[in-house]
């Protein structure tokens, strides 16, 4: 399975370079607010602060998105079929066999994550249960592990805890500077700084929206291939995809953090977080064009 593993070394630098622009843009809007209200100690709470948040994503965000998803471990005896599965695509694609969990959820859906192939983790609901047959299960299952394969479970989980942090120290540090009192401020601070620190702060979350885009869109192409390679049955996951996508209600505890892990939009596309989430959800393609690009492997 050559092409499982095309974008590994990718998607480790792609990780790396996400925590440098969050350190990077933390950094910042800390050493602004530290000299707007002339307290430098702003600034080492802010680098303290980004230097343990990079390790927290880098080491617990596969955690963190298990938690958020409502996932527990399916228990072999329980769920005999679906271990058997992962274990046999697990040794077909040369990857250990990932943990499994359950999220009690009727809307079917699917996810991966963990920070390398033997840390992985693989979720599925109990709708996608019962929801697929045996092949459109091997499909999805073929996808989440291709994503394992390919690393890009590492930089889709350091995403996950990132981008949600930097929204929130953005917005805390935003009512600090609006409503900090006049007594705290530093009124010898430059007009230049002020403008530049405030559309930082303005800004800040539009950098942690191209950074949760940076999860590219390619890399469900390639799992979407890569799965289809290894169940050598690509109509199984395009049927699938289309049994997925026609499910219009949303997930129970969808997440914009985590909507980009799962294999299709969690938000359902009659609700109105599913059309608002669009923009956000472009890391994923229409299940239109991936169902085409599959249909293109049949033999």
């Amino acid at each position: 399975m050559a092409s499982l593993y095309t974008h590994q070394s990718q998607n480790i630098r792609k990780t790396w370079l996400l925590m440098v622009i969050f350190f990077a843009v933390v950094a910042a809007v800390g050493w602004f607010v530290s000299e707007y209200f002339g307290n430098p100690a702003l600034l080492v709470v802010a680098v303290a602060f980004a230097l343990f948040m990079n390790g927290t994503s880098f080491w617990f965000s596969d955690k963190l998105a298990i938690a958020s998803a409502h996932a527990k471990l399916a228990p072999d005896e329980q769920y005999p079929d679906l271990h058997n599965t992962v274990e046999n695509l697990a040794i077909t694609a040369g990857l250990p066999k990932p943990k499994i969990y359950i999220i009690e959820d009727p809307a079917p859906n699917a996810f991966a994550t963990g920070r390398n192939p033997e840390k992985a983790v693989v979720a599925v609901t109990t709708g996608l249960l019962q929801t697929l047959n045996k092949t459109e299960l091997e499909g999805v299952l073929a996808h989440e592990l291709s994503h394992i394969g390919n690393r890009d479970i590492l930089v889709m989980s350091v995403a996950v805890v990132l981008v949600g942090f930097i929204a929130i120290i953005t917005d805390m540090l935003w009512h600090m500077t609006l409503f900090g009192g006049r007594g705290e401020r530093n009124d010898n601070a430059h007009p230049a700084l002020m403008i530049a620190g405030i559309a930082l702060i303005v800004l800040s979350p539009v950098i942690a929206q191209l950074m949760q885009l940076a999860v590219s869109r390619k890399r469900e192409y390639l799992a979407d291939a890569s799965g289809a390679l290894l169940t050598r049955y690509p109509e199984g996951l395009a049927s699938a995809l289309q049994k997925i996508s026609s499910y219009k209600q949303p997930m129970k505890h969808a997440s914009g953090a985590t909507a980009h892990l799962f294999i299709s939009n969690p938000f359902g596309s009659n609700s109105k977080a599913g059309k608002s989430m669009r923009s956000l959800f472009s890391t994923h393609p229409p299940t239109e064009k991936r169902i085409a690009a599959l249909m293109q492997q049949r033999v």
